[in-house]
């Protein structure tokens, strides 16, 4: 009896433990949060600090840390979050909770050192008061607005990372971030920021990362700014910064990202920049920057991997100190003014998987491609708008290689000879771009083979014969069988005048317009279903336009003006659901346009040039023909039921009055004489 009693109170004192074990102010006070926010969270336990995301201190059991990432909460912040004192740490991150943050939220949370409210739906404006623990503050990926509180600097002196990204924050970066003494992360980027780059950033020595792309900020790049010689990261693109960089920008000796593409920087790239050993990426496109860019001296960027200068106004020779940054594995220089010829030394990239030059003057496509051959991990390779009306290499110049290459276009250039067989050897092939050239003969049966190609785009060329019934054996259009490789571009590129930085967003297409292709368009074709653009345009097809284009599902436009079609508009087309442009324009096609569907989105510039076509949108009403319908055996036909004469559709009743009514009136008439 004694044990038992014994045993009794020892599980009397644990259960009394249990429920003392969870302080009771943060118990309720995380009640009233978890009454704010659903699904409803696992409670049931009476001590807190057992919940999930909970931990407490060990010595008086108080609330420390609050974390519930990516847990697909929904709801708000409720004010009664102020009331756990101890907090130390709170991450809501990932989640879809909304509403602006209850006021003064902070004001009693003395310990709370980690904020992350990243990646909700939260608006409204920021507390300017913040607490003096505070390390890392991170509300971005939300709807905020309102000025950058940056009196948090004042308020919480051991600030290393603020992050106010992707919101929707407006006005001018006000001078007080100096503040923030050992600041190590400061992103703002994706918001409306506007103004000149704080004055005050070189006094933040400790600072490693600047992250503000994608603002409104003007104005010049301050020379303070390399004094930060712990920065690693700076991130400045799509703004509207003027001016030159920084002579000295050298001294930033531990730079490994430098990206100000897309600004109004113009002068040339200052040669200090080369100092900087340790740097990786380099983007500098989309500016008004010039100058030789063989002056420039890379050969101390052994760590460079991705290197942007395109669409800037460089001129010269590549440089051959280029081919000494052994580690690079993307290459734009597209859209400048350089000359000369693909330096040899590129054939020792080895790494190298990204490389444009599209729009330049440069020459020997023969060589250029013997050289770049080499580069055995190429996947991408951008030479169109050069080595202006040369000679398109044949199997003859023993390219065999480009075993890993994706994409290769050569639009622009005003190559001639035929679409060369070694194409055909280059089975990992997605997109081929000889658009725009003097190509002439006839298009090689073993496209139609090529396993991975989806885009193919031969435009004005000088392409005749008929069009190979083989080209709708495109596996790439039949099922999508092609791999994630380049799924994300190291560099961007366009394409139609669109910049692309996934190769998945590229629109599938056969682009033969502008040719003298002849005979019938094979109905093959339907075959290849995930095919989005279609543009056989400007040729000398003949005969009727397949029924069997019906199955291209996914086709967006569809372009075949220009031609000798014959026929009636298959009435299935208006079945393409997706279909937003259509054109066959300048034809001999006859008939009434179909209806329903997209077809009744259709302008009439889509029709014109087709005298026979007939209906809407065309101001052309289609004559009237009379169909009856044939009954079924056994029944009567409904035409018998009614009086008509089944010659001249007139009936006999009414013959019959009108006779009469003659006779009538003959009588009169004679009667009055």
């Amino acid at each position: 009896m004694l044990i038992l009693r014994f045993l009794f109170l020892i599980l009397l004192s644990h259960n009394h433990q249990q429920v003392l074990s969870c302080n009771q102010l943060d118990h309720a006070s995380l009640l009233s949060v978890y009454n704010y926010i659903s699904p409803p969270l696992n409670y049931s336990s009476t001590d807190c600090c057992q919940w999930e995301g909970i931990s407490c201190t060990t010595h008086n059991s108080r609330v420390t840390i609050l974390s519930l990432p990516g847990k697909h909460l929904s709801g708000s912040i409720s004010p009664f979050l102020g009331k756990l004192s101890f907090l130390t740490h709170l991450n809501l991150s990932k989640n879809h909770l909304s509403g602006p943050l209850p006021p003064a939220l902070f004001h009693n949370l003395k310990h709370l050192k980690t904020i992350d409210l990243s990646s909700n739906q939260f608006n409204g404006s920021i507390d300017p008061s913040f607490l003096h623990n505070l390390i890392t503050y991170n509300v971005s990926n939300n709807s905020f607005t309102g000025p950058i509180p940056l009196s948090i600097c004042k308020g919480s002196p051991f600030l290393e990372a603020l992050d106010f990204s992707m919101n929707q924050f407006n006005g001018q970066i006000f001078h007080g971030i100096g503040e923030c003494r050992k600041l190590k992360v400061f992103r703002a980027g994706f918001n409306t920021l506007s103004g000149w780059l704080p004055q005050d950033f070189h006094r933040l020595t400790t600072l490693m990362e600047i992250s503000l792309p994608n603002n409104h900020l003007s104005g010049p790049i301050n020379s303070s700014i390399v004094l930060l010689h712990n920065l690693t990261i700076l991130e400045l693109h799509v703004n509207e910064l003027s001016g030159q960089l920084p002579p000295d920008i050298g001294l930033l000796s531990n730079l490994e990202q430098l990206q100000l593409h897309t600004n109004s920087l113009n002068g040339t790239i200052p040669p200090s920049l080369m100092n900087c050993s340790n740097l990786k990426t380099l983007l500098l496109r989309n500016n008004f920057l010039g100058g030789e860019i063989s002056a420039l001296d890379f050969s101390i960027l052994q760590r460079l991997q991705v290197i942007d200068l395109g669409n800037n106004s460089f001129s010269g020779n590549i440089s051959n100190s280029l081919c000494l940054c052994r580690s690079l594995t993307a290459v734009r220089l597209a859209y400048n003014e350089l000359t000369g010829e693909i330096p040899p030394c590129m054939a020792s990239l080895r790494s190298l998987a990204h490389l444009s030059l599209s729009n330049n003057y440069l020459s020997n496509v023969s060589r250029a491609l013997k050289i770049l051959k080499n580069c055995h991990h190429l996947a991408v390779l951008f030479l169109s708008r050069c080595f202006h009306d040369e000679v398109m290499p044949d199997d003859d110049d023993g390219l065999n290689g480009f075993q890993n290459l994706q994409i290769l276009t050569l639009g622009g250039c005003q190559l001639k000879g035929e679409i060369p067989n070694w194409i055909a050897k280059l089975r990992k092939l997605k997109v081929l771009n000889l658009s725009y050239n003097k190509i002439s003969g006839p298009i090689p049966i073993w496209l139609g083979a090529m396993p991975s190609l989806f885009v193919l785009n031969l435009t004005q060329n000088f392409l005749s014969g008929e069009l190979p019934h083989q080209i709708g054996g495109m596996q790439a259009l039949i099922g999508d069988n092609t791999s994630s490789d380049l799924s994300h571009l190291a560099l961007p590129f366009l394409f139609d005048s669109l910049q692309y930085n996934r190769l998945f967003n590229l629109p599938r297409g056969l682009k033969l317009g502008h040719n003298s292709l002849s005979g019938s368009i094979p109905e093959e074709i339907g075959r290849l279903k995930l095919l989005r653009v279609l543009d056989l345009s400007n040729n000398n097809f003949n005969g009727g336009i397949p029924g069997k284009l019906s199955n291209l599902v996914n086709l967006e436009k569809m372009d075949m003006s220009g031609n000798r079609l014959s026929g009636r508009i298959p009435e299935v087309l208006s079945e393409l659901h997706f279909l937003s442009s259509f054109n066959v324009a300048d034809n001999d096609l006859e008939g009434e346009i179909p209806k329903g569907g997209q077809f009744d989105t259709f302008s009439v510039t889509s029709f014109e040039g087709n005298p026979k076509l007939c209906g809407y949108p065309l101001m052309r009403r289609c004559p009237e023909v009379e169909m009856r319908s044939i009954p079924k055996e056994g029944e009567e036909d409904p035409d018998e039921s009614l009086w008509y004469n089944n010659d001249n559709y007139v009936p006999f009743g009414m013959g019959y009055f009108v006779g009469l009514f003659a006779v009538i009136l003959a009588f009169c008439w004679r009667r009055n004489a």
